[in-house]
């Protein structure tokens, strides 16, 4: 499936309007978190991207709504919408691997096993999320989550495979793929373990070796 056709089904976009207090209502802008007075814009961002991959990954698309998204991420509807448009946009976004995989494979081969492993720890402490995690949610579901699966091979995998020299190309890029899940896995597992104290130096010198061998072939 090509990245055009991986798209969420189209829904009627939801208003931002205030409504009665309620689980799903959210604050107005200007009294929370999701106003957007200078140097806050960024963070209400990340705040609602963080709160829509909880809510995309763990619920069916149609339970979903833009104002529990604003809700979880503490700040209003009417932000949401600013930052990402309609349910359908956010959740493409959500869905989207290329700016992680840009990141993660922007380096030469002779280094890249080492680059994968600092940029996702990197990535992880800095955002406070993880960039490939998220697509374990999509496994034994055949609901609109089933995007991410496709997303992640289009976006991730394949790229990879084109990149990598020598036999099996296919093969190894699936198994890099494998390895950082693991490395995302193990850290959100073990948050206040021996992961956590770890420099990303460290993790890299540790975990790396075993990329870096199957980037080589």
């Amino acid at each position: 499936m090509t990245a055009a056709r991986a798209t969420a089904p189209p829904t009627a976009p939801e208003t931002a309007e205030p409504e009665t207090a309620g689980p799903d209502s959210a604050a107005p802008e200007s009294a929370g978190p999701g106003s957007t007075a200078p140097g806050t814009a960024a963070t209400g961002r990340d705040a609602i991207l963080l709160a829509a991959r909880r809510a995309f990954t763990q619920r069916p698309y149609a339970e979903v709504t833009i104002r529990g998204i604003a809700a979880d991420a503490g700040v209003s509807a009417s932000l949401v919408v600013k930052h990402f448009g309609r349910k359908e946009e956010l959740f493409n976004t959500v869905a989207d691997f290329g700016p992680a995989a840009e990141e993660l494979f922007d380096a030469p081969l002779d280094g890249l096993g080492r680059h994968m492993v600092l940029t996702l720890v990197r990535r992880r402490r800095e955002q406070k999320g993880d960039p490939l995690l998220r697509v374990v949610f999509s496994l034994g579901n055949h609901d609109e989550r089933s995007l991410l699966r496709d997303r992640f091979h289009e976006q991730v995998t394949a790229r990879l495979t084109a990149r990598l020299p020598g036999r099996e190309r296919a093969l190894r890029a699936e198994l890099i793929a494998g390895h950082l899940i693991g490395l995302g896995a193990t850290l959100s597992l073990h948050r206040e373990g021996a992961g956590s104290r770890a420099t990303p130096e460290h993790l890299a010198d540790l975990y790396a070796p075993a990329l870096q061998s199957l980037v080589a072939g």
